[in-house]
């Protein structure tokens, strides 16, 4: 199975943090975050990943080269203009169109499982299934309503506080079947949450839901990555 890992960010609320690296380059525990991203694909047996970039992409080249120190192949993806999430997808889409494959966010922390994630994928016989977890403050994410068998019925990015209607959530690791690229514009911003997961439901493709009881942590501002960083710390001690 190969994966995508969505690389290019900036992160310019953890500056002065991301000054010379993209923000999955930020370290917590003494490796960078999208270091240990790199690491769950490997448990759940990746061969082959390939990362995008843009932002300082020399930062994430020279750390981990061809991939094979870390267990696995891996190839890059540079994006002069960035294409969004799903456009990053779009892009490399020559290298997904064998099997189903994985998109990882790779600014995300978790001890997720991902051969689970695959698992009930291939179980369900679902196009596209994105790993969820219960977030108390849903307000900065794309939020999930599941029907029977957890399929997903509803999503809705950055919702206005009245219009939440779910507290799971989008975790940023996601299995899709090859065809899925089809749907995504060429060579134009296209993002999951905001425009391909909506389009996908409008279509009536099977779309399903993993319910983490896993770990996340997200580090989207340096109040976040306080926090993530003393609660990492104790989780892993």
């Amino acid at each position: 199975m190969r994966a995508l890992v969505l690389a290019a960010g900036r992160g310019e609320r953890l500056s002065p943090l991301t000054a010379d690296r993209p923000k999955p380059m930020i370290e917590i525990g003494g490796k960078p975050v999208l270091q240990y991203n790199v690491e769950l694909l490997v448990a759940a047996g990746v061969t082959e990943a390939i990362v995008n970039l843009h932002y300082q992409p020399d930062a994430i080249v020279d750390y981990f080269g061809d991939g094979s120190a870390f267990g696995l192949s891996i190839e890059y993806a540079y994006e002069p203009v960035l294409l969004g999430t799903a456009g990053a997808a779009r892009n490399v889409a020559d290298r997904l169109a064998e099997d189903d494959f994985l998109v990882v966010y790779g600014d995300n922390l978790s001890t997720i499982d991902l051969r689970k994630v695959v698992a009930l994928h291939r179980d369900r016989g679902a196009d596209l299934t994105l790993a969820l977890y219960h977030r108390d403050d849903p307000g900065q994410s794309g939020i999930v309503a599941l029907g029977d068998d957890d399929r997903i019925e509803r999503f809705l990015e950055k919702p206005r506080e009245e219009e939440i209607f779910s507290h799971w959530v989008n975790a940023g690791y996601l299995v899709a079947r090859p065809h899925v690229l089809d749907a995504i514009p060429a060579e134009s911003p296209y993002d999951f949450g905001r425009d391909l997961l909506p389009a996908l439901l409008a279509r009536g493709a099977r779309l399903y839901g993993y319910r983490m009881t896993e770990s996340l942590w997200w580090i989207d501002s340096l109040d976040d990555y306080q926090r993530t960083r003393k609660a990492f710390e104790r989780a892993s001690t």
